[in-house]
């Protein structure tokens, strides 16, 4: 009485609610391995794209990986830590080629912490980047001053040999 018409007549008429039952489970088996692969073709092309903090992005991911595991898809943690590591950008290399030379391994967390610490690293190197832009080009475009053309001496100047 609560199904849904166009799930309804997906499912073949039964004459017991045993069979009908049964019907419905093997419907979900199906959903739940389309399921699965959609969630896994997700967590390995998934990118970091800045637009969210790198936490959230790391969350995101940790979500995918455990809801793989309740379809049965155990993922396991330092395959993770790698799954988060190829989807930075580019700017984020020094940090990988660092961890990859690390000896120690990472869990979630402790990659979690060290990823919020680089991404608050490049805001403020972008910040001091953009500071120094804006010295720059306000150095080349500043107006000359009147009487004088630019890379000349002073209209008034009375000997222009000296």
């Amino acid at each position: 009485m609560t199904i849904t018409n166009n799930i309804k007549t997906t499912l073949p008429k039964t004459g017991s609610a045993k069979e009908f039952l049964s019907n419905v489970d093997d419907c979900f088996k199906i959903a739940d391995k389309s399921l699965a692969r959609t969630l896994m073709a997700k967590l390995t092309t998934m990118k970091f794209n800045g637009k969210r903090g790198i936490q959230e992005h790391a969350i995101e991911m940790t979500n995918l990986a455990a809801q793989l595991k309740t379809l049965g898809m155990n993922v396991d943690e330092f395959f993770l830590v790698q799954f988060i590591l190829n989807s930075l950008p580019p700017q984020y290399g020094p940090f990988q080629i660092n961890y990859n030379a690390m000896k120690d391994k990472w869990n979630v967390n402790q990659l979690a912490i060290m990823l919020n610490q680089e991404e608050a690293r490049l805001k403020q190197l972008k910040q001091h980047s953009i500071h120094l832009i804006n010295q720059e080009a306000e150095r080349k475009w500043r107006k000359p001053k009147k009487g004088l053309k630019h890379g000349s001496r002073k209209a008034s100047d009375p000997n222009p040999t000296s």
